[in-house]
């Protein structure tokens, strides 16, 4: 209980100063992975976390559940928002790239380790989260059609890049002569189609019922966000039941729900979005801890070179390619291939790796994720006001030239 009290008391505080502490870019995130930290560090921490390996592995996936249904309902401007052709190139052709990218780089930077362990590590740290570097969303020197793009993908890739985690995961803890990994590429086609179908009629038929509810006068405001919240969770459950892939069909729910989603009060979506932040910033914190077990452990060196070139080469190269033959400058390219920062979604991909893989294993890849999400934090938070600053002195020399359509 006391933990409880602990974890309220920071929300309580958060909720007391995160105005003041927005003018140092300090993110919620970024105060509860501090706050994690601080207080599970040393050999009589303040805070102990243990893991309850079912427990923290179904909370985790709640967690991403959630976020998942609520990014696809926040897309702006139809399915792949403002700029779609931009963002097709960036989910269709640079995230492939930059999987294939991470998996070469890990056999460099970490000989040693299996192929799907391999894989497991390059879906952990390809996700891209926008949270951990909110003030990017705000910044308005920064031209408006690429923080859209930006944020549009952030919202997609994740989900994107679920059901390949869980195969990768699959295929990995795959054991006995007859257990092969083309076995949990067999399951994994079905669990996906499950999960389309179920997330397609939960997210399209929920979306139906509470618009004609709505109009008609049979709800009021408070409740509808409660039925609202509840269907990531629905779809999520219901999909697992039907033995399909509950990422996908909470993340499909999110995508049918939207159009419902826009004509509907347009704070349908608080609750959802306030529980899944919630629910998140606990996951931060037990990053902190993370973070805390991590420094004190071997590896830290190639897990060091293997983060930088993900935040990096792996990244920065594919988007330059995916954009080729776009309106786009080489700034812009360079700007969308370097602001990629790793978030919630690395850090539950990894929590789940670290639960269902053993030893060395489960070790390994915790350590590259939270390496990965550590360095991101840092380097994409000291980078953005730099970037902002070289995008008001080019705005200057080519005035106009940033609004051009993708």
């Amino acid at each position: 209980m006391l933990a409880w009290v602990v974890i309220m008391a920071m929300f309580l505080t958060w909720g007391l100063v995160a105005g003041r502490l927005a003018r140092w870019s300090i993110t919620a995130p970024i105060a509860m992975v501090l706050a994690g930290v601080a207080l599970t560090a040393g050999s009589t921490p303040v805070f102990v976390i243990n893991f309850d390996r079912a427990g923290a592995e179904q909370a985790a996936e709640v967690v991403l559940a959630i976020l998942l249904f609520v990014d696809a309902t926040e897309v702006p401007g139809g399915m792949f928002g403002p700029e779609p052709k931009l963002t097709m190139r960036l989910l269709l052709i640079a995230l492939p790239l930059t999987l294939l990218l991470a998996v070469g780089a890990g056999y460099l930077a970490l000989p040693g380790h299996g192929f799907w362990v391999v894989a497991i590590v390059a879906t952990v740290v390809v996700p891209i989260d926008l949270a951990p570097a909110a003030a990017l969303i705000r910044e308005r020197r920064i031209p408006r059609r690429l923080r859209d793009v930006l944020n549009v993908e952030s919202g997609l890739n994740d989900g994107i890049v679920a059901p390949m985690f869980l195969f990768c995961l699959a295929a990995a803890t795959a054991h006995g002569p007859e257990s092969r990994p083309v076995d949990a590429l067999l399951d994994a086609g079905p669990a996906v189609l499950i999960a389309v179908g179920v997330g397609a009629v939960v997210g399209e038929v929920s979306g139906r019922l509470l618009r004609w509810a709505w109009h008609r006068g049979w709800t009021q405001p408070s409740p509808l966000r409660v039925g609202v919240a509840a269907l990531p969770v629905m779809a999520y459950g219901l999909s697992i039941v039907l033995s399909g892939n509950g990422f996908v069909a909470a993340f499909v729910a999110g995508v049918f729900f939207g159009r419902s989603a826009r004509k509907l009060p347009a704070d349908v979506l608080h609750l959802a979005e306030d529980l899944g932040t919630t629910l998140s910033l606990v996951a931060w914190f037990v990053f902190g801890r993370l973070i805390n077990e991590t420094l004190g452990s071997g590896g830290i060196m190639a897990a060091t070179v293997y983060a930088l070139l993900v935040l990096t080469v792996v990244r920065i190269v594919p988007v330059a390619i995916a954009l080729v033959g776009t309106s786009t400058t080489w700034t812009d390219r360079l700007f969308l291939g370097w602001l990629g920062p790793r978030g919630i979604a690395s850090i539950v991909f990894g929590l789940l790796a670290f639960i269902e893989l053993s030893p060395p294993d489960s070790d390994f890849v915790a350590r590259i994720m939270v390496v990965t999400v550590l360095l991101s934090a840092i380097l994409h938070g000291l980078s953005l006001s730099p970037i902002a600053a070289l995008y008001v002195r080019r705005t200057i020399d080519e005035p106009g030239k940033l609004d051009r359509p993708g």
